[in-house]
């Protein structure tokens, strides 16, 4: 009598195939970001590659045309803002040692007590308190620095994405098609084609919005603090759009480093910026977010908090640039999946679709 039997046997298999994928995938995890982001990047350009493939007739063309028009805009930007934005990068790399000696010492506490009235006590207080913290406070000012020096190492990433994103935009049909022919049966083709489609739609809407909000923020960070006369306001401004595209942490972070920057430089009316940046956090979360981003994403905020925690584990800074479109994918996944097994449980359901709960039984 055979100790396990055939069922066992196969479990004990796909767990085991389950286990070496997840393997393979967390080695080459860098590889995976790159292509990962050149999708991304692919849905970004797709709606305008497919309007010009109506006039030029072919997809090759269509998207050599929309890579040029990207490259000539890129250029135009950083000709007439990027000296500005790499000027005053500079000049704050520079005075960053002096601002965080401050900081350390104790007498940013005195200048902001002097500059906002302070009483002596709660000046002295306050200085004893960042002097004792000195340590701390280096360590995380090295840390943020590394975490900067990462991101800087997959510059790399800049070249290499529009690159594999070409191929994608032009047989992206195809790998959806060779991912298809390997299921035979038609519930299961069924369940891959809804997986595909709900993905296609969802990370379409993803990139989109998320383009769509980090210009709003750009904008509107880089136009009130320049008038508010904030130093370094181009490159806050910058630096609060390019995190907003990390989901959840990015505009808190955006928010600290703008509040910080400007008490470090001496910035008298910091009380209507921390106004502006609690109102431009409303706004953006509330009003244009949801309208913008619409349901395409339908994630609880502890699973996009625990996507963005387990992103940064994995990969760092990049895996939290992924993590709600992956926890949105597996979602995808897991919902189309419970339909597929409930149609095989107890045949034919309505249709169904991404944006709505299975219909129930009657």
């Amino acid at each position: 009598m055979s100790l396990i039997d055939g069922r066992t046997t196969r479990v004990l298999f796909t767990i085991l195939l389950f286990a070496i994928g997840l393997g393979f995938l967390y080695v080459a995890r860098r590889t995976l970001i790159a292509f990962l982001f050149a999708v991304f990047f692919a849905y970004l350009v797709d709606p305008a590659v497919s309007r010009i493939q109506r006039w030029t007739k072919g997809r090759g063309t269509a998207i050599a045309v929309i890579y040029s028009l990207i490259v000539i805009f890129l250029g135009t930007f950083f000709f007439f803002v990027g000296p500005k934005i790499g000027k005053e990068t500079q000049k704050l790399t520079e005075s960053l040692p002096s601002l965080l000696e401050k900081v350390s010492s104790g007498q940013i506490a005195e200048e902001i007590g002097v500059q906002h009235h302070l009483s002596a006590a709660t000046s002295r207080q306050l200085s004893l308190f960042l002097a004792s913290h000195r340590g701390y406070l280096l360590q995380l000012a090295q840390k943020a620095g590394l975490r900067v020096a990462e991101l800087a190492q997959n510059s790399w990433l800049l070249v290499l994405v529009p690159i594999l994103a070409a191929f994608f935009l032009k047989d992206g049909h195809i790998f959806s098609q060779a991912a298809l022919s390997i299921v035979h049966s038609k519930p299961q083709r069924e369940f891959m084609q809804g997986v595909i489609s709900d993905m296609n739609q969802m990370l379409a809407d993803f990139i989109r919005a998320q383009l769509t909000l980090a210009a709003l923020s750009w904008i509107a960070y880089a136009s009130v603090l320049g008038s508010l006369g904030v130093s370094y306001a181009l490159m806050l401004g910058t630096a609060g759009g390019i995190l907003e595209f990390i989901p959840v942490v990015g505009p808190l972070v955006a928010g600290a480093l703008i509040l910080s920057v400007a008490l470090l430089t001496g910035y008298p009316h910091w009380l209507i910026l921390l106004l502006f940046l609690i109102a431009w956090r409303l706004i953006q979360d509330y009003v244009v977010s949801p309208r913008i981003m619409g349901k395409s994403m339908e994630l609880h905020p502890l699973a996009a908090i625990f996507g963005v925690l387990a992103g940064g584990e994995i990969a760092g800074v990049l895996g939290v640039y992924l993590s709600i479109p992956v926890m949105a994918s597996l979602r995808i996944v897991w919902r189309r999946w419970r339909m597929y097994a409930e149609r095989r449980r107890f045949g034919p359901l309505n249709e169904y679709s991404f944006m709505n709960e299975p219909a129930p039984h009657k």
